[in-house]
């Protein structure tokens, strides 16, 4: 599985301005490794709780990384906990990981800054994920849509998702409006300071 990469991947085609929340794609990062752990029967969802099971059979470092960040110990982590302790800074992390997709000869040019302007990911999972968005794909394309850097999908394209995606998905899109209105806040406060001393 390799949804969290896809989906990193989407995100660095959007350029270097992107007009999404880099927290919002971290979240959005943290919940498709969980979805791809339980796709890999490394992890059990038991209602909102992350319970450990089988180290995953994967060559996937981020994953392999996601797996070993899960909490053994009773009572267990839930979803919404593990997506901002894992989600935080993860999109910087998913970048540099991108980069190690990419065939020699590109790594070459962009460590020599000779191709600013292409993504620093690899041709063969860009490939892929858009292939996956193309065919809408219901996981990455709800959680593109959540991080800002797709369309939202019709409202059929649940379809197809089982119940622990449908849980990880509304948990993340949960997430990401706490964010959203976390920012909000500040935002006002930062203004309301401001006019402060516009007043004086």
């Amino acid at each position: 599985m390799a949804t969290a990469l896809h989906l990193a991947a989407l995100a660095a085609v959007r350029g270097a301005a992107p007009d999404f929340e880099q927290g919002d794609l971290s979240l959005a990062l943290a919940g498709a490794e969980l979805i791809d752990l339980a796709d890999l029967h490394a992890v059990v969802l038991m209602r909102d709780r992350i319970m450990p099971a089988a180290a995953p059979r994967t060559e996937n470092s981020m994953l392999i990384e996601a797996a070993a960040e899960i909490v053994r110990d009773a009572p267990h982590e839930t979803v919404e906990r593990w997506l901002w302790r894992r989600g935080r800074d993860l999109a910087a992390r998913y970048r540099v990981a991108l980069r190690a997709t990419l065939p020699e000869p590109l790594a070459r040019a962009h460590r020599q800054r000779l191709r600013q302007a292409a993504p620093a990911v690899g041709p063969h999972v860009l490939g892929s994920a858009t292939d996956r968005l193309m065919v809408g794909d219901p996981v990455l394309t709800h959680l593109a849509a959540a991080a800002g850097i797709a369309e939202p999908p019709p409202a059929d394209a649940l379809d197809g998702l089982d119940e622990d995606e449908i849980a990880v998905l509304a948990d993340v899109h949960q997430a990401i409006t706490q964010l959203a209105a976390e920012r909000q806040r500040r935002w006002v406060d930062r203004g309301g300071f401001d006019n402060l001393w516009r007043g004086f």
